[in-house]
């Protein structure tokens, strides 16, 4: 019996490795792009501009990855055995979720590096805002519409006509509302987290009103 529940973990998650590694990869790369803009280059060129609008189009994926836990709950109703869900189950699904999220939450602070940088700190937290909205357009549009973000490109009008159409019901309007809300608490809280860990006097994006200093301290 015990063999057999362990076996059957495996299954599960070697199952989930796929969609989990493949979700993860997909949360990154706006990270990896956020460096690229905000860290490295100087906006201005085409080049960045269109770095910038694929940074958008693939950020949701990195908040996306807090609606797996639709997965998680349909495995531990597979695997029936608290101890298998404490000790295994739960630390991957958080492992896999925190990532993405985190992910996230760097890539916005990058954004108000650079914002800040180029003297607009006091733009950060609109920022964040329209961000954290777009973001749960994008969650939505994923989750329940199955769309992607090569979308915008491979069928555009598909994006526009019927993404803009579903969003505009009741239902998806609070869902959305609701996923902004999450979205907007769980990043000021691991934004402060991610901050307060990597420079604990750091306060750039956090009292945008109060970035004064010419000297970025992210």
């Amino acid at each position: 019996m015990k063999e057999e529940l362990i076996a059957r973990v495996v299954q599960v998650l070697r199952i989930n490795m796929s969609w989990m590694t493949w979700n993860l990869f997909l949360a990154f790369i706006p990270l990896a792009l956020s460096v690229w803009l905000f860290r490295i280059k100087r906006g201005g060129t085409w080049l960045w501009w269109l770095g910038f609008l694929v940074f958008y189009a693939f950020l949701p994926n990195a908040p996306y990855l807090l609606t797996d836990v639709i997965h998680l709950i349909d495995d531990i109703r597979t695997i029936q055995s608290i101890w298998m869900i404490t000790l295994v189950l739960i630390p991957v699904y958080l492992l896999v979720i925190l990532g993405g999220f985190e992910a996230y939450v760097i890539s916005l602070i990058n954004w108000g590096y650079y914002l800040h940088r180029i003297g607009k700190s006091q733009w950060i937290w609109r920022f964040e805002l329209i961000t954290h909205f777009l973001c749960a357009v994008g969650v939505y549009w994923g989750r329940f519409l199955r769309f992607n973000s090569w979308d915008f490109i491979t069928q555009p009008d598909a994006v526009l006509t019927k993404g803009v159409e579903e969003i505009l019901g009741k239902q998806p309007l609070v869902i959305i509302v609701i996923t902004f809300v999450v979205l907007g608490g769980l990043y000021w809280i691991m934004k402060r987290v991610t901050l307060g860990l990597s420079q604990p006097d750091n306060r750039i994006g956090i009292n945008s009103g109060r970035a004064n200093s010419n000297t970025p301290n992210v």
